[in-house]
């Protein structure tokens, strides 16, 4: 049966291998994908029917099962295996949480990696189009991101580790009794073969042969041992990042390796002695023997189009839905970071209490956060332990480290909560700056780093995006129900109020740092424009200091929106005018002049009119969308309440505008409602 005659929708789908057809990640994309599976039982137990479909998974021992059972019954037969985008670490690892972000599901009965019989990747790689320019351009940013986050098929390697020095050839080792190997009729003289070729179309270059990552992990042999090696070779078992280690290389041979795909994406024009999917098209030397179907030639573009955006069936595990290959991306992109700025541990130390649940789940997810009582103490752990140390930003200052200690210092992000977190209300969002902080202008930060990048097309698009996506949603830091008031017709100014002890006014305040001086220099400075005063919510709840007795209110504010959300107080503003708060920057999302009276991170950069000095550091001439990128994308961390995993902004903001966050707990609603009545004692329950 041709593929466009296999039915679509959803289809009762008979599979032999048990990871097909047990609840997990691969069943439910089958099943999100239109197929039903269920078990090859044994002998008549099974009832199949006319529109039914076999499954197998690749060419795996349990194939043939599968392949027996379709002949049979006279069924068409697909195949499955997982996309080129896999995971954090590999299939056999069985990393809890893991599993597949993507598939190939092959309505023809091949698979991408044999040769010999036709696949639906070969086919569309040999006779789709290819040249739509959006489709193109999609791929390019797709190539671009795979480098700068340096994610590969699995991301278990280590960005701090150097790769060897460059100048070396790369000999890429993989797993025994591998079905691409077998496919392809590779036998282990044939990896023997590809080392002595290298060495003599190479003479005196050193060798370096990375070994599998399985192979590392010691859950598959590999081909190469160290007694394969001549003096001055290089057996790399170390966790080095694929893309590194590709751009110190002055050749690569491989077999069938996805690592040579990536190798070709990565510029290089490997060696291949095998008849992987990415042979044939003219962007590798290919020794492995005939490919008679590819016949075309095809630019990088083209096979990642094919490859990546095409061919597989892409999963986000959040919104448990099939989505975009960009949508995936965003998610691994996620995930890969937690894993790799959490994989030693931390150590805290200014932690409230109330918030130890949360920094466990952001940052505890490797190991388990060790919370100490005193910096002291935090940093003996640390040393011991050889952990990071995590410090919350506004509770003390960098102290000297011993050497090999990293400090990130921990605060809020700003799409935070539905709540405050003055009353207690878990963030969706945080970060952890190594450098300093972005409340903190007096030092460079995480932040600052990121806005002296300048952004590729794909990411100021997707910046663009979420800006919309946070207007259209209403979303806000603390996103709180309110009312809307009729104010008096005029030129609207809006002036936030902030916590008065808070860090950034502490820090980043300028000449004024009271409320009430605030409003006094709006007012001296705009004598007939309609002035809009929102007082902090933290301050209208009486759990922080700042309030503005009403008395001093008159003849300064036209208007009071304290019962208002931030995000209807913004829709009746002409402009803003604050000392530090993040409502300023909320303000520039939607389009909103800005005046800022104090050095908040949003100023300096010419969007905003500065009355208070700027680092010379920060440059002038961003846009919006830069500042969106990299205060909402590049610099916090998010956390979906729902699926407990780490997620890219667009799932909180998602989270958020559809209202499904999880509750607090019942002790922290209680904690909360003891907090309101005991506002005067706040240092009680502030204490680390």
């Amino acid at each position: 049966m041709s593929p466009a005659q296999i039915p679509t929708g959803t289809t009762r789908t008979w599979c032999a291998a048990p990871g097909l057809w047990l609840p997990g990640r691969v069943r439910r994309v089958l099943s999100l994908s239109g197929f039903t599976p269920r078990p090859i039982l044994p002998g008549s137990l099974n009832r199949p029917e006319a529109g039914d479909l076999v499954a197998a998974w690749g060419h795996s021992p349990l194939a043939p099962k599968a392949e027996t059972f379709a002949e049979r019954h006279h069924l068409p037969l697909i195949r499955v295996e997982d996309a080129f985008l896999r995971s954090i670490a590999p299939g056999r690892a069985k990393r809890r949480g893991d599993g597949p972000l993507g598939l190939l599901i092959d309505r023809r009965g091949g698979v991408h990696f044999d040769p010999n019989a036709p696949s639906d990747l070969e086919h569309l790689l040999a006779t789709a189009p290819l040249d739509d320019t959006a489709l193109l351009d999609r791929a390019r940013e797709g190539m671009a991101r795979l480098s700068a986050a340096d994610l590969s098929k699995y991301n278990l390697h280590d960005p701090d580790l150097a790769p060897p020095p460059p100048g070396y050839v790369l000999v890429i080792d993989q797993t025994r009794d591998d079905a691409s190997l077998r496919l392809s009729g590779a036998t282990e003289g044939l990896f023997k073969e590809m080392l002595f070729r290298a060495r003599d179309d190479h003479p005196g270059a050193r060798i370096v042969i990375r070994s599998h990552p399985e192979t590392v992990q010691g859950l598959r042999r590999g081909h190469y041992g160290r007694e394969d090696l001549q003096p001055g070779e290089m057996l790399l078992s170390d966790p080095v990042g694929p893309r590194a280690l590709l751009e110190g290389a002055i050749a690569v041979y491989t077999i069938s390796s996805q690592l040579g795909f990536e190798a070709i994406l990565a510029g290089h024009q490997p060696i291949v002695l095998g008849r992987p999917f990415y042979a044939g098209w003219g962007l590798s030397q290919d020794q492995g023997g005939p490919l008679p179907r590819r016949h075309r030639r095809l630019t990088r573009a083209q096979i990642f189009a094919g490859a990546m955006l095409l061919a597989p069936v892409w999963y986000d595990p959040c919104r448990d839905r099939l989505c975009s290959f960009e949508a995936a991306l965003d998610q691994l992109e996620a995930e890969v970071r937690a894993c790799r700025e959490d994989r030693r541990g931390h150590v805290a130390v200014g932690m409230r209490l109330w918030k130890r649940g949360a920094l466990q789940s952001f940052f505890g997810r490797e190991k388990p956060v060790i919370f100490a009582a005193t910096a002291e103490d935090a940093v003996k752990i640390a040393t011991k332990r050889g952990r990071d140390l995590l410090v919350w930003a506004a509770a003390g200052d960098r102290a000297a480290l011993p050497d090999g200690l990293r400090l990130r210092r921990v605060e809020d992000g700003l799409i935070r909560s539905r709540g405050l977190g003055a009353d207690l209300v878990p963030p969706l969002s945080l970060v952890a700056d190594g450098r300093g902080i972005s409340f903190d202008p007096g030092r460079p930060s995480d932040l600052e780093t990121l806005l002296q990048q300048p952004l590729r097309p794909g990411q100021r698009l997707r910046a663009s995006r979420l800006i919309r996506a946070l207007r259209e949603g209403g979303v806000t830091k603390y996103n709180l129900s309110g009312v809307v008031p009729q104010v008096p017709q005029g030129h609207r100014i809006l002036v936030p109020g902030q916590v008065e002890d808070d860090a950034s006014l502490r820090f980043g305040g300028g000449d004024i740092r009271s409320n009430l001086g605030l409003l006094r220099r709006v007012r001296a400075e705009n004598p007939g424009a309609v002035i809009l005063w929102k007082a902090h919510p933290d301050v209208v709840a009486g759990l922080r200091p700042g309030a503005v007795a009403a008395r001093d209110l008159a003849g300064l504010a036209d208007a009071c929106l304290d019962e208002s959300d931030a995000n209807s107080a913004l829709a009746l503003a002409d402009e803003v005018w604050t000392m530090t708060s993040g409502t300023g920057f909320e303000a520039l999302l939607r389009g909103l002049p800005v005046t800022c009276l104090g050095t908040p991170f949003y100023a300096g950069w010419g969007l905003t009119r500065d009355l208070a000095p700027v680092p010379e550091r920060r440059r002038a001439g961003l846009q919006i969308e830069d500042l969106a990128w990299a205060a909402l994308i590049g610099y916090p961390r998010y956390f979906d309440p729902i699926s407990r995993r780490p997620c890219p902004p667009e799932v909180v903001v998602e989270r958020l505008r559809d209202g499904r966050v999880l509750p607090r707990s019942a002790l922290l609603r209680a904690l909360a409602k003891v907090q309101g009545l005991a506002a005067n004692y706040a240092f009680l329950w502030r204490r680390a």
